[in-house]
């Protein structure tokens, strides 16, 4: 009997075809409710999850459970500290759709620069006036700022480079080394950056260490005529304050891939903001970024699975008991 890899979410068809040709059973859960997903999981070596929750209840219903395989880079739906101490190995996809996440971020930024949303209805409304009224941007020697630099925050900052703006760069790491070497200039101070920028383009993981790190205080000191752009995690940006900001014209506007809760409440007061442009959570869902995740994915859960160290482990100490545990039975 072939061992078994879980999906939760169905990913692209070249992921499970790269299990299958490892010689693993891949089925896609039922359900994400219980008890169908008890069920499911039940003999599983291995999950793949997109963003649904892996926690401890549900490892601790796969007791053969060995590798946790995030689609994508942010693991903040995995609990890791449990994962751990279960000698589960957590692995992830960093890179594989950045480029498509960047497009992304810039296309917002184009919507909102261009009035495209409003210059859509005027057209169909057949008003001719709109030109005179709109106050449309031109984006070549605009201020660029990325917040975060990973493989996402990099090939956005390279774009908006590409495109002629200027890009400045803010990371956690005060003099991070792969900024120098693109060619950007860091700033130290996250308000700076959000003092200088036109545009602000967030790319950061979610978690504890960046929950509402932008929040009223830090919206405060951007520019009244200043775009966000958040394709990261909602939980970066305290939603409320960017509703009042934007409906005071405090920032001029909002390009949301993500949120705080998914998908979007129809209560959240952004649904009714004219000045906010908003998608669900799509930015690393082009066919071409699903592939290339897919396959990553699943190259990292059968190396795990095979009993080696995989490239994007995000939980090493996971792998560091294992192999001590396995050299104590070795060694009797």
């Amino acid at each position: 009997m072939r061992s078994i890899c879980l999906i939760l979410q169905r990913i692209h068809d070249d992921g499970p075809a790269l299990l299958g040709a490892a010689g693993y059973e891949s089925r896609l859960a039922r359900s994400l409710e219980w008890p169908a997903l008890a069920e499911d999981i039940a003999g599983a070596r291995a999950v793949l999850t997109r963003d649904a929750r892996v926690d401890a209840a549900l490892m601790d219903a796969a007791p053969g459970l060995e590798v946790i395989g995030v689609h994508g880079a942010g693991v903040d739906n995995v609990d890791l500290a449990a994962a751990t101490a279960r000698g589960i190995l957590v692995v992830n996809t960093p890179g594989a759709n950045a480029r498509s996440v960047a497009e992304h971020a810039l296309a917002l930024a184009f919507h909102l620069a261009k009035s495209l949303g409003p210059g859509d209805r005027a057209a169909r409304a057949s008003d001719g006036a709109f030109k005179y009224r709109s106050a449309l941007t031109e984006l070549e020697g605009a201020t660029f700022g990325v917040v975060g630099f990973g493989a996402i925050g990099a090939a956005t900052a390279q774009l908006a480079r590409a495109l002629g703006m200027q890009v400045v760069v803010w990371t956690r790491r005060p003099a991070d080394p792969a900024v120098a070497a693109a060619g950007f200039t860091q700033i130290v101070a996250l308000g700076d950056l959000l003092a200088q920028a036109d545009i602000v383009s967030l790319h950061l993981p979610g978690g504890a260490g960046t929950r509402h790190l932008i929040g009223a205080a830090q919206i405060a000191r951007m520019k009244a005529s200043a775009l966000l752009i958040n394709t990261a995690r909602g939980t970066v940006v305290d939603e409320a304050a960017l509703a009042v900001a934007l409906r005071e014209g405090r920032i001029s506007g909002a390009g949301l891939d993500v949120f705080e809760v998914e998908p979007l409440p129809p209560s959240s007061p952004l649904i009714g903001l004219d000045n906010v442009v908003l998608t669900p959570h799509v930015s690393g869902s082009t066919q071409a970024a699903l592939k290339r995740t897919a396959t990553a994915l699943a190259g990292e859960v059968i190396a795990a699975l095979a009993g080696h160290r995989p490239t994007h482990l995000v939980n090493p100490a996971a792998w560091s008991a294992r192999r001590f545990g396995a050299l104590c039975e070795a060694g009797g």
